[in-house]
């Protein structure tokens, strides 16, 4: 097996422990970058950053402290920061008028709030790199709306417009600032959407996926996280220097109506 060429990059993934977050850190890896993972901390996300060699951070996203650690920490350990991947995120649906206070706010804090401060402590050191990457990973909701997804997709349309601005503040800096917009893609937390579906509509697995997620896409077929990162392979690479306040659609056709 041919082994990467170290290319004395680094990276910080964030939910880099299961999904679309996992598989961009294990092909940046394969890549050549070293690569640190954020996630809660909990043994299952150490466990897994330690089966794939990976650097585990334990951070909650939601405090401003942790933030700036999760920063520092990968400096200290891994001795810079050339790529930040701001992917970690969750989903709760509710209906506006019954949508919890509370989960709105740490939603926002963590899909929204926390790439702002991420960038915000990494920005020296992306800098630095000469080359520095940020990318961070929207979503179809970013561009359209769904109902019962209020904060989700408020803090996705806002990652759009924070990549747009971060990337013309970045330009003269030696940095790049790009979004990804995955469709709906076969993680964990689809397949157990797809579950609930089936189960309060009363139809099959394979019916939720292709006559509800599937229904307004072209090519009716989820997306494997190892999509997702191929592309984001491609816009972390020094190739990739000229493209800066991208919003890239990964998105199955679905936006093409």
């Amino acid at each position: 097996m041919t082994q990467p060429v170290q290319e004395d990059r680094t990276a910080l993934v964030t939910g880099g422990t299961s999904g679309i977050g996992l598989a961009i850190a294990q092909r940046l890896q394969a890549d050549g970058l070293r690569v640190a993972v954020l996630d809660l901390d909990r043994s299952q996300g150490r466990d897994v950053a330690a089966a794939h060699d990976l650097h585990f951070i334990g951070a909650d996203l939601s405090r401003r402290a942790d933030c700036r650690r999760a920063v520092e920490e990968t400096v200290a350990a891994l001795g810079g920061v050339d790529v930040l991947v701001n992917n970690a995120g969750f989903q709760h649906i509710d209906p506006i008028a019954e949508f919890p206070e509370d989960t709105w706010d740490t939603m926002l804090h963590v899909m929204l709030t926390a790439p702002f401060l991420l960038s915000k402590y990494a920005w020296p050191h992306l800098r630095r790199s000469g080359h520095g990457r940020i990318i961070n990973v929207a979503s179809i909701h970013g561009h359209v709306a769904s109902p019962f997804k209020s904060a989700y997709i408020s803090a996705k349309h806002g990652l759009i417009g924070l990549t747009r601005t971060a990337a013309l503040e970045a330009g003269e800096q030696g940095l790049t600032v790009n979004a990804i917009c995955p469709g709906y893609v076969r993680t964990p937390l689809v397949e157990g959407q797809i579950a609930d579906q089936a189960r309060t509509r009363g139809i099959t697995a394979e019916e939720v996926e292709q006559k509800v997620m599937l229904e307004p896409a072209a090519i009716k077929r989820l997306l494997n996280p190892e999509d997702i990162a191929a592309l984001a392979s491609y816009v972390a690479s020094r190739a990739a220097w000229g493209m800066t306040g991208a919003v890239l659609d990964l998105d199955l056709g679905w936006t093409a109506r």
